[in-house]
């Protein structure tokens, strides 16, 4: 039985689609459904911040902040209440800090996000997730 599931996003096709998992979870176990969205701040965590990054990291925050706002529509559309949450830093290390803080029994996560640069530069968030972890987590395929 699950009463707290997390569903990481970041607007790909397998984010969607763990989500909608998620959420059909969510309506057999009459769970509460939370959605993160990161910011990957790491990317810039090395350079110096001019308006540049700040423009840049104003777009990722915002387009996050689309995101969320439609997989709580989404949500609502299908019956579940679901609470989002926007977090800035490693994609990985974030999900399963926030699965922890939530008390979380269940992870959906897609099998790869927007980028397959992302798997090259830092390295899967999913594989990142299943390996330390120690919630129960739903990899989704496309």
């Amino acid at each position: 039985m699950f009463r707290t599931i997390l569903v990481a996003i970041d607007g790909s096709e397998p984010a969607s689609r763990a989500f909608d998992e998620a959420l059909g979870e969510a309506s057999v176990w009459k769970a509460k459904v939370h959605v993160v969205y990161v910011v990957e701040s790491g990317l810039f965590s090395s350079l110096p911040m001019d308006n540049t990054l700040e423009i840049i990291y104003s777009v990722l925050q915002k387009e996050g902040e689309d995101i969320l706002a439609a997989a709580r529509k989404k949500g609502e559309a299908a019956g579940v209440s679901v609470t989002t949450h926007l977090r800035q830093g490693h994609a990985g290390s974030q999900i399963v800090a926030l699965a922890e803080e939530l008390g979380a029994d269940r992870i959906f996560l897609g099998s790869y996000g927007k980028s397959g640069v992302d798997r090259l530069l830092l390295g899967s968030v999913t594989d990142y997730v299943v390996q330390n972890s120690p919630i129960t987590t739903t990899v989704v395929r496309s």
